[in-house]
């Protein structure tokens, strides 16, 4: 499920954070990508729950292969923010954003699911409702202007269909401010 081009620039880091056991999920356009429509990205976004002392055993794991700065990482750990890594083999980068204790944030970790071919490298993705939430959130906080952010919703709820948790998504887009959009989408994407 993660695409060919990302394999090189994502597995290290998922082996790291494996081997850390630092809980994680692939989300944003390769999490969308992969239950939806399929598109190019220019970055991938991993959600991590990152405590301080996963910082050095992290750096020492993929500093030869990544620009990575340690103290982003302890910034990005204390204000429950992001920081990037780049990979330097192929320019490019992977935007890690640090679990924040919000109720979503820990219902999207009960709820990501490990996903890949039979047989091989497997890697942990955000649900396909919590892709659609998040990707409603963020089209929302900007503005309503973002048709990437639209079109990755309305492509996960296409190829998804009647497979989604109706019932959960509608919870949740209430609580999260979004259930107009999700109506909206909903109708757009021909679910009703």
């Amino acid at each position: 499920m993660i695409p060919p081009d990302w394999v090189p620039t994502l597995r290290p880091v998922i082996q790291a954070f494996e081997a850390l056991g630092v809980a994680y999920q692939i989300g944003g356009s390769l999490a969308s990508s992969a239950w939806g429509l399929p598109r190019s990205t220019q970055d991938a976004d991993l959600v991590a729950d990152l405590r301080t002392e996963h910082v050095t055993p992290l750096v020492t794991q993929l500093e030869s292969d990544y620009y990575i700065d340690d103290q982003m990482i302890r910034d990005a750990i204390r204000h429950r923010s992001s920081f990037n890594l780049l990979h330097l083999p192929t320019m490019l980068k992977v935007d890690v954003f640090v679990r924040k204790p919000t109720a979503f944030d820990t219902a999207t970790f009960q709820r990501a699911r490990r996903e890949g071919p039979a047989g091989e490298e497997q890697a942990v993705f955000t649900s396909p409702e919590d892709i659609i939430l998040h990707k409603l959130v963020w089209y929302q906080m900007g503005g309503r202007v973002s048709e990437r952010q639209w079109l990755d919703v309305l492509g996960v709820l296409k190829v998804q269909g009647i497979d989604l948790n109706a019932d959960y998504l509608h919870e949740w887009a209430t609580k999260l401010g979004v259930a107009a959009l999700l109506a909206q989408a909903w109708s757009e994407a021909g679910l009703g």
